[in-house]
């Protein structure tokens, strides 16, 4: 049995993925033509290259059908209960920021607190909720809880979250930034405290997975190389 790393299918985050591993002498190759996701590993025997979109490899990682994945830690916060997999390293690449954005122009609406008020008087005025787009759910939800926003309702935002304020199907958003140049392009600001999650692309193990002993000594080998320094843990125990 091969140890079965996850990594991102395409784009930058593959590019990047790729080239920290290259720096640690494992190489990860894509050898399918077009839209065939295959791939091989070079340096590190016993692993198998999966190719999957950041987004899939949290449930694979969950299901148990990949033994390590690389994706961003706002999607595994997100998708996976505490303790499905195991952060083995952060790789220092694919920042981004799960925030809280309201229009510009509530220019008495800077913090979570001043949020929940508006929210409160959004309903009194409207007799609705106030709506706050989001792929974000179960994330924004908790953090809402904990600063005491309740006035709320979330509407489910796969497409550009951004632009949902100004074709007026939510009055607020949750959503990942890197630069904030999209927010401000679509004349939203982030609330002061409104920063949810602070990501990046990780390196995880799956706690689901089956390490048999031959996948355990791949994983062993692998860390060798990739962190000498402390051998990246043990997910299986």
């Amino acid at each position: 049995m091969t140890l079965k790393l996850g990594v991102p299918s395409k784009g930058r985050l593959q590019d990047d993925t790729f080239a920290w591993f290259a720096d640690r002498g494992v190489t990860l190759k894509r050898t399918g033509a077009g839209r065939e996701y295959a791939g091989r590993v070079d340096g590190a025997s016993g692993v198998e290259l999966v190719l999957l979109s950041a987004g899939e490899i949290p449930r694979e990682m969950a299901q148990g059908r990949i033994h390590m994945g690389v994706t961003g830690q706002d999607l595994v916060a997100e998708k996976l209960r505490a303790g499905t997999v195991a952060e083995v390293a952060e790789l220092g690449f694919g920042h981004a920021d799960l925030i809280v954005a309201v229009p510009a122009f509530w220019i008495d609406v800077d913090t979570m607190d001043d949020l929940d008020a508006a929210a409160a008087a959004f309903r009194a005025a409207h007799g609705h909720r106030l709506r706050v787009a989001t792929k974000y759910h179960a994330l924004t939800r908790r953090f809402f809880r904990e600063h005491g926003v309740a006035d709320y309702s979330l509407v489910d935002s796969q497409g550009a979250t951004e632009g949902t304020v100004k074709h007026q199907t939510a009055e607020a958003i949750t959503d990942i930034t890197s630069t904030g140049e999209t927010l401000r392009a679509n004349h939203l600001k982030v609330l002061a405290d409104g920063i949810i999650l602070r990501s990046q692309a990780t390196l995880f193990a799956s706690r689901r997975a089956e390490w048999g002993e031959d996948v355990r000594a791949a994983y062993t080998a692998l860390m060798q190389k990739l962190l000498p320094d402390d051998g990246g843990g043990a997910p299986w125990t």
